[in-house]
């Protein structure tokens, strides 16, 4: 595989969690437990949402076959979606939004800073813009942990249920196949080794705030880097892609 298309594939992937997680949090727009919450969650989907018409824009000039951005992202099949399974995973309740949100921002924010440095300087410069927004999904999720952990005994009881379902899912975000070693090797991609020592310690320091238990280490599902995914993403991309399949040829 040719460095321009292993940059290719990876820029897909950063779009895929992009997009997905953008949509899943777009879901809840007008269902907000409160009108200030109802805002964050909408403008953060747009951040994401922003984030990955960036990355596909970008993946679309690298593949240079007449591909646009709504082209990767309206008519490519489920098998050939990338994202992470924790993106894909449904809203259920306010906990489970927040500790989705919280352990994927965790992630995503220092794998952004990271990719800040990449030799790629196209890559570097969404990285940097998309860090800027990243950094505030964070802190959102964070001081919502905290609010939930040290809250009620149910709302501490809904989180901590939450974090033990999603927990699985967090192992194949550092998961590194032969397109990640390849551009690591150029200085392009990221060190997701180095990155898992960052977000466990972030991930410990908030639950140990919130009260709350993390869950062993056991068994941790995989498979979205072959396109393999949870039942959740083909019902997700049936609603996100419906207009493009039912009248193909409109234009907008």
């Amino acid at each position: 595989m040719t460095k321009k298309d292993a940059l290719f594939q990876y820029c897909l992937r950063l779009g895929d969690d992009a997009v997905v997680l953008g949509h899943r949090l777009a879901e809840l727009c007008s269902r907000g437990p409160f009108l200030e919450e109802d805002l964050a969650l909408t403008n953060i989907a747009l951040d994401l949402t922003g984030q990955a018409q960036l990355f596909f824009l970008y993946a679309a000039e690298l593949d240079n076959k007449g591909q646009s951005a709504d082209d990767l992202v309206y008519r490519r099949p489920e098998r050939q979606f990338y994202n992470h399974l924790l993106c894909e995973q449904p809203n259920t309740d306010f906990g489970y939004t927040i500790v989705r949100q919280f352990l994927f921002s965790a992630y995503h924010c220092f794998l952004l800073e990271d990719l800040c440095t990449s030799q790629d300087e196209h890559l570097a410069d969404i990285s940097k813009k998309a860090l800027k927004e990243s950094r505030y999904h964070l802190s959102h999720a964070t001081d919502w942990m905290v609010r939930l952990g040290q809250g009620t005994k149910e709302s501490k009881q809904r989180a901590q249920q939450a974090l033990d379902a999603l927990w699985m899912y967090t192992g194949e975000l550092f998961e590194m196949d032969d397109i990640d070693l390849q551009l690591l090797e150029a200085n392009v991609a990221a060190d997701l080794h180095t990155i898992r020592n960052m977000w466990q310690q972030e991930i410990a320091q908030t639950l140990k705030r919130a009260g709350l238990q993390q869950p062993e280490d056991n068994f941790m599902q995989t498979g979205s880097r072959k396109g393999v995914h949870t039942e959740h993403l083909g019902h997700l991309l049936a609603e996100m892609q419906s207009l493009v399949r039912a009248y193909p040829e409109a234009a907008w």
